[in-house]
C-alpha cells in the first residue's frame, strides 16, 4: 500500500504486575499473554518493539525475535516506558500496546492506524465513556515533545498526554480493550470466549 503510514508497534511489557507476577506468561488461548500480543503485533507488517524492564522467562524469551528497548526510567508508568521506547526509533508514528491487553488484534491495529487524518497527533480508541490510550496510534515527535514537557509535574499520565495531543477518538467495541491485573482477570476473559 503506497500511503501506508510509517508506524512502528511498541509492545509494552515491563509494568510491576504486583498484583498477578508473570502474568505475560500466563496462557490466554493455549499461548503465553506476551507472545499473542507479539504475534498480533507483527501480523500487521509493521515493525515492533518491546518496551520492559528486563528479560522474561527463558521460555517466552526464545521465542521472541523483536528488539527490546530497556526502560530508562522502571517502574516509571506507561508514558515514561513509551517515551523511553521512542528514543529508539525514527518511525512517524508510533502505536502503544498494552501486552496484558490479548484482544487486542492485528484488524484492530490497522483500523485505528487507518482512522488518522491529516493534523491529527494521535488516534485513541473510546468506549462506555473511557479511552484506552494503550491501545492507540501516536505522532512519535508530539509524544516525545508533549511527554517530555509533563515529566516533573504532579500528573504525567497518558491522559495528560493525550489532552495535549491532536486527538482523534474513535468508538469501538469494549470487549477488544480487557486487560489482565490479576488471576480473577485472566478466569475472567476466559470465561468471556
Amino acid at each position: 500500500m503506497a500511503d501506508r503510514p510509517d508506524v512502528a508497534i511498541v509492545l509494552l511489557a515491563g509494568g510491576r504486575a504486583s498484583r498477578f507476577p508473570g502474568k505475560l506468561e500466563s496462557l490466554v488461548d493455549g499461548e503465553p499473554m506476551l507472545l499473542r500480543a507479539y504475534r498480533a503485533a507483527r501480523t500487521t507488517g509493521f515493525p515492533v518493539l518491546i518496551a520492559t524492564k528486563g528479560a522474561f522467562g527463558s521460555a517466552v524469551d526464545r521465542l521472541l525475535d523483536a528488539p527490546v528497548a530497556i526502560d530508562r526510567w522502571a517502574h516509571g508508568g506507561p508514558l515514561r516506558a513509551l517515551h523511553s521506547a521512542c528514543g529508539a526509533l525514527a518511525n512517524e508514528w508510533v502505536f502503544a500496546m498494552a501486552a496484558d491487553a490479548p484482544r487486542i488484534d492485528a484488524p484492530l491495529i490497522e483500523r485505528i492506524v487507518s482512522a488518522r487524518e491529516p493534523g491529527d497527533t494521535a488516534v485513541v480508541p473510546r468506549h462506555d465513556g473511557r479511552i484506552e490510550p494503550l491501545a492507540a496510534l501516536y505522532h512519535r515527535p508530539s509524544l516525545l515533545h508533549e511527554s517530555f514537557t509533563l515529566f516533573g509535574q504532579s500528573n504525567d499520565a497518558m491522559h495528560e498526554l493525550i489532552d495535549r495531543l491532536k486527538t482523534r477518538f474513535i468508538d469501538l467495541p469494549a470487549a477488544y480493550f480487557a486487560n489482565v491485573n490479576t488471576p480473577a482477570d485472566l478466569a475472567a476473559l476466559s470465561e468471556r470466549q
